[in-house]
């Protein structure tokens, strides 16, 4: 089968979805064409059946916006058209499923049928609920789509919700590739960074202001009181400097290291104890998983698909928005109890070992087949 994939090429967990969905499918045999405005991070290297397709928005000086839409709409007709593609499958309805609506429709004038899957990841939803005036594109989007599919039922009830969908949502949940997290496990070692019997605590986001980013610095603040411990910070975004200035103002600026965007993160947890991730906002929980796959004990919070993927009292602790003190006395239980981490790191993997990514691509190969009986 050929399939266009089309994704933001970024460190953020839909372009690596994307990516190593793309990867796996190229290695069952199907080819895969990459279209998008560069390549993605994690596309180490291409080959007869993995593709990639720049998307170049010409400079226009009557327009005060380059028109990124617009120009994706032109490269998906032109490479579904030379490349007979026979799916195409893009991630985000804005602005990716709005274009490929208008490269399908411009294909049907030319005699081309071209099914569309669409993948929501959440942004959809949080970008609707921050600008309204989006509403009516989003819900044509996903509506014109020939199969929509989400990460998570939470995420699937919100988008009925919010954009008032009644037909089907299936719910394909992200994945990881569980035998390269199991091969890790034996060569885990005590991080660099530890001295003595000190914790590594981490957390990994893009520092966007639904991250609470200072509720991770004052929930590590609060277990550091009780257990010797260190945060590692993996990422970079708008709420770092922030985070920065509470750290000089607490005193704790040699507790926390900021290692910003790094490829070393599979290390990082590798050596760690914790997981924080007490988000606002969070459709999934990619990061989690990956902490998981690797034996670390989660704590987050309860929003979203979180409770879905870290089973509270099990893989690790869910907790309110905002409940700080909970979420620091779910930590130190973990931490001052060896038996109980121990508990928790292997209940963390058994969890993890329902995403692998060989349960969920042949899903994703599924919805292809029936997407092609659709049209």
């Amino acid at each position: 089968m050929k399939i266009g994939i089309v994704c933001y090429p970024t460190f953020g967990g839909s372009g690596v979805v994307a990516t190593e969905l793309g990867i796996e499918l190229s290695k069952k045999g199907h080819e895969i064409h990459f279209i998008t405005y560069s390549q993605p991070v994690r596309l180490d290297a291409l080959s007869s059946n993995l593709h990639y397709h720049e998307v170049n928005v010409p400079d226009y000086p009557l327009f005060k916006y380059e028109p990124y839409e617009l120009a994706l709409s032109s490269k998906l007709y032109d490479v579904i058209s030379k490349y007979e593609i026979d799916v195409l499958h893009v991630h985000y309805a804005i602005p990716h499923a709005y274009a490929a609506y208008m490269a399908k429709k411009i294909l049907n004038e030319n005699g081309y049928e071209i099914p569309i899957v669409t993948t929501l990841h959440g942004t959809d939803i949080t970008l609707v609920g921050n600008h309204p005036f989006y509403k009516p594109a989003v819900t044509f989007s996903i509506n014109k789509s020939d199969i929509v599919t989400c990460v998570s039922k939470s995420l699937m009830e919100d988008t009925r919700q919010f954009f008032g969908i009644e037909r089907e949502i299936k719910v394909i949940p992200n994945f990881i590739d569980i035998d390269k997290y199991s091969a890790l496990h034996n060569t885990c070692e005590k991080n660099v960074i530890a001295q003595g019997d000190e914790k590594i605590i981490v957390h990994i986001s893009n520092f966007r202001p639904l991250k609470r980013i200072i509720d991770v610095i004052k929930i590590f603040e609060k277990i550091n009181t009780k257990i010797d411990s260190k945060l590692i910070m993996v990422g970079d975004g708008p709420e770092k400097k922030k985070a920065k200035d509470y750290l000089r103002k607490n005193n704790l600026k040699n507790r926390v290291i900021f290692v910003g965007k790094t490829n070393e993160v599979d290390q990082i947890l590798c050596s760690s104890d914790l997981f924080l991730l007490p988000s606002e906002k969070e459709s999934f929980g990619l990061a989690a998983l990956e902490a998981m796959a690797l034996k670390v004990p989660v704590v987050s919070t309860n929003t979203g698909g979180l409770p879905e993927l870290n089973i509270n009292g099990n893989s690790g602790y869910t907790s309110d928005i905002g409940d700080i003190d909970s979420m620091a006395l779910n930590a130190i239980k973990i931490l001052s109890d060896k038996s109980l981490k121990k508990k928790y790191r292997s209940q963390a993997f058994e969890n993890a070992k329902k995403y692998d990514i060989k349960k969920i691509i042949p899903l994703y190969e599924k919805v292809y087949d029936e997407a092609l009986n659709i049209s």
